[in-house]
């Protein structure tokens, strides 16, 4: 099997944007430039932040879908970090969902009873055994931060934020693949890092981390840290013979729910990788970038704030890395050629 495409894109919601980094306009067809983008991507898994889903500023499309269809990709998730509409200078003006619905796939499509949404998708070719999403709640406070096609500081209020993590089947077995978008002030962002460490350390290692984390360079790889090794890899999970734990509570049973299921599709007995049998040097190095490369902004990157973090994926099995000009978004997508 030929080594899979990993990538993490922040759509901006899908606006073209100048060589000089001035948004364009949409044209006729709206989702036509995210669909050529993400098609010049050619990814096997895709991890999407800031898309919109029925929104009038991105054509009323659902941009999750439309990344699919332009993969090819068999399955999808959108998790909604909020219902509502955008409100230029003062955040987002929200709608009641009936249920607050938090994710979306495949068979929501075209349903015309969606309120319009926001938040984070998870797309991929390969199969699914499990999928799971959740929300953030926003800072109490905001920043001033540059805003695409303004001038100066604008004060931006913090805003909801979603996490998607999907159980998938690669050529050697299944692996974990997260995708996130964390806010944009400091020491938050970090708390919700270190959440989603714990929220998936339930599920199958390898694990990549996938997203714009609004942290720079190596932070997201120092807060998650050497406390990864333990909680991120699941190392207590599992005896020496790579046989669940007998372990109580809610996150536990799904855990036994998720090898269950894995043994009935895979038709044989699932073996965990213990975190016994990973290279010393991978147990004491914990997380780290597949790919250290500016991708903001997206005209003349200078910094990164998109991320690709693994643990459990050895150094050899990472074979490139780019972050390619597409013209759409201030940040460039982050592409990752890893053997998984």
């Amino acid at each position: 099997m030929s080594p899979l495409r990993i990538a993490t894109f922040n759509l901006l919601h899908g606006q073209p944007l100048d060589e000089d980094g001035s948004p364009l306009p949409l044209p006729e067809d709206p989702g036509a430039p995210l669909a050529e983008a993400v098609a010049a991507l050619d990814a096997d898994v895709l991890a999407m932040q800031e898309v919109d889903r029925y929104q009038e500023r991105s054509g009323l499309v659902d941009q999750a879908a439309v990344a699919a269809k332009a993969l090819g990709a068999g399955d999808w998730r959108f998790a909604a970090a909020l219902h509502g509409r955008p409100a230029p200078g003062a955040g987002w003006i929200h709608e009641n969902a009936p249920s607050d619905r938090l994710a979306y796939g495949p068979e929501d499509l075209d349903t015309g009873a969606d309120l319009p949404s926001y938040g984070t998708a998870l797309i991929t070719r390969l199969p699914v055994h499990h999928w799971r999403a959740r929300r953030f709640a926003p800072a109490p406070f905001g920043l001033p931060l540059r805003v695409a096609g303004r001038r100066g500081l604008i004060p931006v209020p913090d805003e909801p934020r979603a996490a998607l993590a999907a159980v998938l089947e690669g050529s050697h077995g299944p692996f974990t693949v997260v995708a996130a978008h964390l806010s944009f002030v400091p020491g938050w962002n970090m708390g919700q890092l270190a959440g989603i460490r714990r929220w998936i350390s339930d599920l199958p290692a390898p694990y990549l981390l996938l997203g714009d984390f609004n942290l720079i360079g190596p932070v997201p790889r120092t807060v998650l840290g050497g406390a990864a090794i333990v909680d991120g890899l699941g190392r207590e999970r599992w005896r020496r013979d790579g046989v669940p734990r007998r372990e109580h509570g809610r996150e536990a049973r799904e855990a036994r729910r998720i090898q269950r299921r894995l043994r009935v599709r895979r038709g044989v007995q699932l073996r965990p990788r213990p975190a016994t049998a990973l290279p010393q040097r991978a147990l004491l190095q914990g997380w780290r970038d597949l790919a250290r490369t500016p991708t903001y902004p997206a005209h003349r990157p200078s910094v990164q704030f998109d991320h690709v973090l693994a643990v459990g994926v050895p150094r050899s099995a990472v074979l490139g890395s780019d972050a390619p000009a597409l013209g759409l978004s201030d940040h460039r997508p982050l592409l990752v050629r890893v053997d998984l």
